[in-house]
């Protein structure tokens, strides 16, 4: 993104993790690191200049905060919610990236889902994994195929991986029935402004591992949509863009759909180096195009 980005001409720069601001006399603002990037170096970035800035008169601010969705999450939104009231350009939207839990977002959309249930108590999982004896359970605050695990009936874990996951009925978990298609791969279909990018992220698992996810092993095979990821895709694009998220992630695996990823959504590079569609201009293109309307400062409550 800053690459395709400072190649339109763009001065791009970071705003570090905890780094904005409110106050009654500036509003929001934050320290931005400007940076030169060239991934020709093995430093492929360089500082320019620092410098605070009230948001409302940056360009754009593409927020990029990884989960875990906690409180100091929530908290950025807040303060990026109001920069938009102040006239500052946010995408994705903070009310937008707060309303859409990356996990539960698909009960929104059923149709594409196999059998899932979201719970904290161990009495409706237990239930669900003897209807479904191979399922796959997850908090639903994490990312990168973290706290993931495949559980089979009999398995005499189950007690404490459903009290470890749940922090003993204190945190809720998603369950569903196992998708033996992931060996196909997890797929990523990428949304921008609502229309998909013609390939997706085909994410395989490593031997003996059950999560797809880059992160957790796995490698990623760039293909392009078949005719129901095209199906599914543009079902959910024109809606999830209307909501104010011009980034979306989907997490296909076989026909299902398992996740809405809306916070931070990856593969840019990986589908770019190997099928030459450049995503991260079709991204920036798109920023530039909402950019170019009016901007709209809210009132405030007196």
């Amino acid at each position: 993104m800053l690459e395709a980005a400072q190649a339109k001409g763009w001065q791009v720069g970071v705003i570090e993790d905890g780094g904005l601001v409110w106050s009654s006399q500036l509003g929001v603002h934050a320290q931005v690191i400007w940076l030169n990037v060239n991934r020709a170096n093995k430093a492929w970035y360089s500082v320019q200049s620092q410098s605070t800035e009230a948001l409302h008169r940056l360009g754009a601010i593409v927020m990029r905060k990884d989960p875990p969705f906690n409180a100091e999450f929530v908290a950025a939104t807040w303060l990026l919610e109001q920069a938009e009231r102040e006239g500052a350009r946010v995408f994705n939207s903070p009310r937008a990236i707060r309303d859409h839990n990356e996990k539960f977002t698909i009960a929104q959309f059923p149709q594409f889902v196999v059998p899932t249930l979201v719970s904290r108590q161990a009495g409706p999982l237990r239930g669900f994994l003897e209807q479904y004896p191979d399922a796959i359970v997850k908090p639903l605050d994490g990312m990168g195929g973290s706290s993931i695990f495949r559980l089979r009936q009999g398995d005499q874990n189950i007690g404490v991986i459903l009290e470890t996951l749940t922090q003993h009925g204190q945190r809720t978990a998603m369950i569903q029935r196992y998708i033996p298609e992931i060996t196909e791969g997890d797929k990523r279909i990428l949304l921008i402004d609502g229309e998909p990018v013609p390939y997706a992220l085909a994410r395989l698992p490593k031997a003996g591992e059950h999560r797809g996810n880059l992160a957790a092993g796995g490698t990623g095979r760039a293909q392009p949509l078949s005719e129901h990821d095209w199906h599914i895709a543009r079902t959910l694009g024109p809606a999830l863009a209307q909501r104010g998220l011009l980034l979306v992630g989907l997490d296909v695996i076989g026909n299902s759909l398992t996740e809405v990823n809306v916070t931070s959504p990856t593969c840019f590079r990986e589908i770019q180096d190997q099928t030459g569609c450049m995503v991260s201009e079709l991204f920036v293109d798109a920023v530039q195009k909402r950019t170019e309307q009016p901007r709209v400062q809210q009132p405030l409550a007196g």
